[in-house]
């Protein structure tokens, strides 16, 4: 699917369904915008954009294949970008995905390219099919709005991940072991995702010697600063949220590690309680004369010697806290 927005400067206001044969007449007056998001679409639909725009293969090629990580390839006449949004459904066993998303930056135009729907790029089509808002600043302008929405994504999955972590602190003393053990290691796996998916496209927007790698409009910068601003709190978020878990799995591997000692010294109490009294039924047990075994207290005061010497032993270790 091939969908087609077109600023015109001369009359301000927003037309449809450009017709590709008419790109180049459009794109001809500096002050339109021409925005082109593909979606789905043939490899063959997508070197005829590629033809009419002079894309260079290699940019292609990496629009036809996923592309692990975030980047930007300067082409001269334009700019290519590789971002990636995120996908999160907790249910699920992949429970957080990436969606990817190309991006050609000309002087004049955009053209996105992602094989998924995105829900900020349907919004977008919704918003620019009857207002020029977010194309009567320019393409650097319409660039920053495509990816400070990606972004916006971002937070409502950190808020999400920093509850569950909430929530395993206070279920960790009761649940079991392999429950919360799942939890916490699917927990870790996300946020390495976020973090391995957000820094690359941090690294794309940070200044080298003051200076931006693609073209800036000055009255646009402030908006740029701003998107760094939710970059770097997404990075924060995360290796806060890293950190909170490796301490909770290590209080929980503490949690689990003294219970399992406070069992294994019961069980040895009770074992050493148990000793003196298998010698002494166990010697007596033996085929050998019982001294007064003729006496019918005998078994009377055999076993109360029995209970007074079980506690003894456990007041003693009572007493000296071992048990």
């Amino acid at each position: 699917m091939i969908k087609t927005y077109l600023y015109n400067e001369k009359t301000q206001s927003m037309q449809q369904d450009i017709a590709l044969d008419d790109i180049p007449f459009y794109l001809a007056h500096p002050q339109n915008l021409l925005w082109i998001d593909l979606y789905d679409i043939k490899t063959d639909e997508l070197y005829l954009i590629a033809k009419t725009f002079g894309f260079h293969p290699l940019a292609i090629e990496d629009c036809l294949h996923d592309s692990p990580r975030a980047k930007v390839d300067d082409y001269d006449a334009y700019k290519f970008f590789v971002f990636h949004a995120l996908r999160y459904n907790e249910e699920s066993d992949n429970e957080i995905t990436t969606l990817e998303l190309n991006v050609f930056l000309g002087s004049n135009y955009v053209v996105t390219i992602h094989k998924k729907k995105q829900r900020w790029l349907g919004q977008m089509d919704a918003i620019c099919s009857v207002s020029p808002k977010y194309m009567n600043r320019g393409a650097d302008f319409l660039l920053y709005t495509l990816i400070d929405g990606i972004t916006d994504e971002y937070f409502p999955i950190l808020d999400r991940i920093g509850v569950r972590i909430d929530e395993l602190e206070d279920e960790m003393y009761d649940e079991g072991v392999k429950e919360v053990t799942e939890e916490f290691l699917a927990l870790k796996r996300t946020i390495i995702l976020i973090r391995r998916v957000i820094l690359p496209q941090k690294r794309i927007f940070l200044t080298m010697n003051g200076r931006w790698k693609f073209d800036i409009q000055e009255h646009n910068i402030p908006f740029y600063v701003d998107l760094m601003d939710h970059m770097e709190r997404i990075v924060d978020s995360t290796e806060t949220y890293r950190d909170l878990v490796n301490s909770a799995l290590d209080t929980y591997y503490s949690i689990i590690s003294a219970k399992a000692n406070e069992k294994i010294n019961v069980l040895t109490m009770i074992s050493t309680i148990m000793l003196p009294l298998t010698f002494v039924t166990g010697f007596f047990g033996m085929n050998v004369p019982l001294p007064y075994q003729d006496s019918p207290f005998a078994t009377v005061v055999i076993f109360l010697s029995l209970v007074l010497l079980t506690y003894g032993m456990w007041r003693y270790f009572k007493k000296n806290e071992l048990l």
